[in-house]
């Protein structure tokens, strides 16, 4: 059994078990095997060539940490390429969306049984890349977030659709914070399939290629057979950490961000002044683009929550109706605080959350295309 570099990218490492299971490794372990336009690509055409191979009966995906296979998964996309491409006006930027969200939409409608290790940081990208895995495995180590609001950007790779579905108002909570949780909270609020010590991955994956099955449903059902023999390993089950904290709940239910806000402030809980002292750190104009973000795509299909989050990137990077520069834009500037200049004190613009107008969230919601020309307008 051979591993090969996908000719799309050094990056991702590409081999077929003679069992039929193919396995991808994201190797880009300096980076916390964070997506670039190349590594998109070459996940993209793998993954196109064994759902069509009657050969290949399952997949799996693991990342490379900086010790050796595991230990990181995917800290999401290239955010510093983000920041050049927007001053560049390099065209690559549009390509890497369209083509990294046509990725996730394939995943999650995977006809084979997709297999994500999610151990180490899994954020961002990374997300987009594992939540529509069959099967979605966590450690102690896993590091989970959908931090965007960090960066003057939203929850996207599917982000609106998976948090619409977790319980309650945990989504919002997840994708307006961007705060970081374990794997505890991962298997509670849906966003894990199985816990597993991070020391029996390396038998797992070997173990992923020994299963002989004759088709994927076989393969699926030896594979949790497999899982279920494992005595430190759990399925998600009975709730495993506590829900929000009820204060910290009804506030996120709340209509507006700023609403929000103010539910938090009168709770006076320590649960509430932490999650509103974390909003007061985020892009204001993005946190209220985000909440209807999650609200709309809690009624939308899957492809249609990849539409509208196409729509809302362009917007991001191209803040037209704010009279704004793609680098005046939020993304950009939060970019430049986290990752270029690394001052973490990115200007937003408004600076607070009670200056952002309906006037300009509304048009981040209509689309910049025709829907006969819209970049995903194949999507099922």
């Amino acid at each position: 059994m051979t591993t090969l570099p996908s000719p799309w990218s050094e990056h991702v490492l590409i081999e077929r078990t003679p069992s039929g299971v193919g396995r991808l490794t994201l190797a880009r372990p300096r980076a916390l095997n964070a997506l670039d336009l190349g590594m998109v690509r070459a996940l993209t055409e793998a993954l196109l060539a064994w759902r069509d191979d009657d050969g290949i009966v399952a997949v799996a995906i693991r990342g490379m940490g900086r010790d050796g296979p595991f230990g990181a998964f995917c800290a999401g996309g290239d955010i510093r390429f983000f920041h050049q491409a927007a001053l560049a006006g390099d065209p690559r930027l549009e390509d890497f969306f369209t083509e990294e969200y046509t990725l996730n939409h394939l995943i999650f409608t995977y006809p084979k049984p997709y297999v994500a290790f999610m151990d180490g940081v899994v954020m961002g990208g990374g997300m987009g890349i594992s939540q529509g895995a069959a099967v979605r495995v966590v450690t102690e180590r896993t590091r989970m977030a959908m931090p965007e609001t960090a960066i003057g950007l939203f929850p996207d790779v599917g982000g609106g659709w998976f948090l619409g579905r977790c319980p309650g108002h945990v989504g919002e909570y997840l994708g307006l914070t961007g705060v970081t949780v374990g794997a505890g909270e991962a298997l509670a609020w849906g966003l894990a399939d199985v816990a597993a010590p991070a020391d029996d991955l390396p038998r797992a994956w070997e173990a992923l290629g020994t299963l002989a099955a004759p088709d994927p449903q076989a393969w699926l059902a030896a594979w949790q057979g497999w899982v279920d023999a494992q005595p430190d390993w759990r399925r998600a089950g009975a709730r495993t950490v506590a829900p929000l904290a009820p204060e910290v709940e009804q506030a996120f239910g709340a209509g507006t961000v700023t609403a929000v806000a103010a539910g938090l402030q009168a709770a006076g809980t320590e649960a509430a002044a932490q999650a509103l002292a974390t909003l007061r750190q985020r892009s204001p104009l993005m946190l209220h683009v985000v909440r209807e973000q999650i609200r709309r795509a809690r009624a939308m299909t899957l492809a249609d929550a990849l539409r509208l989050e196409r729509d809302l990137v362009r917007h991001c990077f191209h803040p037209r109706h704010l009279g704004r520069s793609p680098a005046q834009s939020e993304t950009v500037e939060g970019i430049r605080a986290l990752a270029v200049d690394k001052g973490h004190q990115p200007r937003w613009n408004p600076a607070r959350l009670e200056d952002v107008t309906p006037e300009m969230v509304t048009p981040f919601f209509a689309s910049p295309w025709p829907a006969h020309a819209h970049p995903l307008r194949g999507l099922a």
